[in-house]
């Protein structure tokens, strides 16, 4: 590009920035005359906030907030049980565990103290849930009637799928390619194609290449609503599809990269569902030959295992299939595991966050890097799978906690329990963050650092046991209230045998001459992590949602907890939660397990076959400048030890520095596929 080119260009993005920020004015003036509508019609005997929202394209949440009279009678009267009161308590010497004790040359904790509970003086935070007092309260602790994960007594079917690139038509059925005209890739044009190419029939349509839910991304202003545009358009023939079956899936998945779009013809005959194989796997430039040919891998790698397994159509589907089928028809477990009370799964939901994803910036970090390091634990939740909550739980009060001997206590924490605490930082305190607080918006974490800062909050036993124990210095922990389980092993023989599958295609990928065998090996590799991960999600059981459309001439008739998600000119797009399912899989006690030692296990991890630790802990103060789940970003290389096991902390990236230290996710991200690309590795992946 020349000077004159090149000035041209800059007056030209001068112009666009000019017009967005007249944009944003208008945005802002419309913005304005739609509230202060709804504050006038709120004024009304006849108003009503499931009537306002749809009209103003908000949920009735943004609408009660805006005029708060409009609050439903049963939400502005029903105040929330505050958390019980703390029990004095003390935790004197405890012996730590052989797994947390320093490392050579750490320095060496003195003793963790519990305190007894001082006044609450910290500023005004983000608060959890907690369990009612007295008898409502133990009526929590107990399980669902009628409701159990039990060994299934039938075969899934498989279906017939097909792979498809969006953006050049190609499409792999089988061993035949075929090559389709998709016009701009709109469902309907997919499934026009689709099904008068394979009139036979079709019933999954995995897309490996194009996101054609994307294709009018530049219309709307988030990806959500280009997507859910894109599922509801309106398609002759076809409907959404209301399930079938032993299959309850039914409806729309809007997912901003990965949804699932799910259609039957209008007469019932035919059901198919669209989806992304981003689900599975991140792909290259893949084309849908590679992708099948990994799907046929991971088919027979699983069958050496489960002589009836089937691949579903998605990962966290597939994993709590496979599970059901090493449910013991022997032993203590055969009846089952039965799925707890409604109340203590919501209060897991609301308390038991997923992996850490945080970003420290300047002055926790210095303004310029010398360098960005990464470091990611490989497989890592199948390294905290063999120990999960079983039977019924008990309620372990800060008085019961505190009547216990030291023994006891640190049993206790060292066990398969969720905990409700009050904590102090240390106020020496120079590293990063150890327990999960509350902070603003919906499920969001952080994790505070500040010395003498105090926080109620909730957290796995593994958490708390490492910050009691931990290599610099114990924090303080106060013991409110609590929920222990059993010890058990529900989830072992089913990660052992996905572990073995993975062992076994990772093996194919590093020894395959064929390069594309090579590379299905690989990806097939990736989507047996992708089972274990997401099949552990699965098991948290979030409230379900359900999304809709409604003729914009028949707002009326959006349901009146809908949350509006999008429309256009003829439909509203919209989603509901509709509470939590009568899942007999539903067991967010094992999730919330897993998660709570993946973290501990970022901050904190012994390799006893190299009497050494590694984890975030284990590195000099202000080293740490990101975690993402089970990745740590540090400005400096360690010597962690690693031998292709889950959990060890692989070397992904290495991008030599000065750096400016990122300051958001989108810029920690570039400087992570920087540093991938620039790091010369030996072919090792996570």
């Amino acid at each position: 590009m020349d000077a004159q080119s090149y000035n041209a260009a800059l007056a030209d993005l001068r112009g666009v920035r000019d017009e967005i920020k007249k944009a944003r004015a208008v945005l802002t003036k419309l913005e304005a005359d739609r509230n202060k509508r709804i504050t006038q019609l709120a004024l009304s005997d006849r108003a009503k906030a499931e009537r306002i929202a749809p009209a103003a394209g908000l949920s009735v949440a943004d609408v009660v907030a805006l005029a708060p009279a409009l609050a439903p009678a049963e939400l502005a009267t029903n105040d929330s049980a505050s958390p019980p009161a703390a029990a004095p308590q003390i935790l004197n010497h405890p012996e730590p565990e052989p797994d947390n004790t320093p490392a050579a040359g750490s320095a060496e904790p003195s003793s963790p103290v519990v305190a007894p509970p001082s006044p609450d003086t910290s500023a005004e935070e983000p608060s959890l849930p907690g369990i009612p007092e007295g008898p409502a309260g133990e009526g929590w602790f107990t399980h669902t009637a009628g409701l159990a994960s039990i060994r299934p007594n039938f075969t899934q079917q498989a279906r017939s799928t097909v792979f498809l690139d969006a953006m050049t038509g190609v499409l792999v059925h089988r061993d035949q390619t075929h090559h389709l005209d998709l016009g701009a890739a709109s469902a309907a044009e997919i499934l026009t194609a689709v099904f008068d190419t394979l009139p036979q029939g079709v019933e999954r349509i995995y897309i490996t290449g194009g996101d054609p839910w994307h294709r009018d991304a530049d219309r709307y202003p988030y990806l959500r609503d280009a997507v859910a545009a894109w599922l509801s358009a309106p398609i002759p023939g076809w409907r959404t599809d209301t399930g079938r079956g032993r299959d309850r899936m039914a409806g729309h998945f809007v997912h901003a990269r990965n949804p699932v779009g799910r259609y039957q013809l209008d007469n019932g005959e035919q059901h198919v569902e669209i989806r992304s194989v981003g689900e599975w796997f991140d792909l290259g430039e893949d084309g849908p030959h590679t992708v099948r040919d990994a799907f046929v891998l991971l088919w027979q790698a699983l069958r050496r295992h489960w002589d009836d397994a089937v691949i579903m159509g998605s990962p966290s589907q597939t994993g709590r299939d496979l599970w059901t089928r090493t449910i013991p028809t022997r032993g203590q477990h055969a009846e089952g595991f039965p799925v707890l009370s409604e109340e203590l799964r919501g209060l897991l939901h609301a308390t038991a966050g997923q992996g850490r994803n945080e970003l420290l910036t300047p002055p926790c970090v210095p303004e310029q890097l010398p360098q960005l390091v990464e470091y990611d634990r490989t497989f890592a939740y199948a390294k905290h799978t063999w120990k999960s909550p079983v039977g019924t739980p008990r309620r372990i009060t800060g008085h019961t906690f505190a009547a216990w001997s030291q023994k006891e206590q640190m049993r206790a924490l060292y066990g398969c329990g969720h905990w409700q605490v009050r904590v102090t930082v240390p106020d020496t305190w120079n590293h990063v963050g150890l327990l999960p607080a509350p902070a603003p918006g919906d499920r969001a974490w952080c994790y505070p650092a500040t010395p003498g800062t105090t926080f109620t909050t909730w957290a796995g036993g593994p958490e708390v046991h490492t910050a009691l124990t931990n290599p610099i210095q114990p924090w303080k922990i106060e013991i409110l209230d609590g929920i222990l389980w059993e010890d058990g092993k529900p989830l072992d023989d089913w990660a052992k045998k996905l572990k073995e599958t993975w062992t076994n295609l990772s093996a194919q990928a590093h020894f395959q001459g064929n390069p594309e065998q090579a590379r299905a090996a690989h990806l097939a590799s990736r989507a047996v992590r992708s089972i274990l991960l997401y099949g552990i999600g699965s098991f948290a059981q979030r409230p379900r949602m359900v999304t809709g459309t409604t003729p914009r001439t028949l707002e009326r008739d959006v349901p009146p907890d809908a949350e509006i998600i999008g429309f256009d000119d003829e439909l509203i797009s919209w989603q509901k939660p509709t509470g939590f399912a009568r899942d007999p899989n539903a067991h967010p006690e094992w999730a919330a397990a897993i998660w709570s030692s993946a973290r501990a296990a970022l901050l904190s991890q012994r390799h006893r076959d190299d009497d050494t630790y590694a984890g975030a802990l284990h590195t000099l103060p202000g080293t740490v400048v990101a975690f993402r789940t089970d990745a740590v970003y540090l400005t400096q290389p360690q010597n962690w030890p690693y031998h292709h096991q889950p959990g060890d902390y692989l070397l992904r990236g290495h991008l030599t520095g000065p750096l400016p230290a990122p300051a958001t996710e989108g810029e920690l991200l570039a400087l992570r596929d920087a540093g991938r690309t620039a790091h010369t590795s030996t072919g090792q992946e996570s």
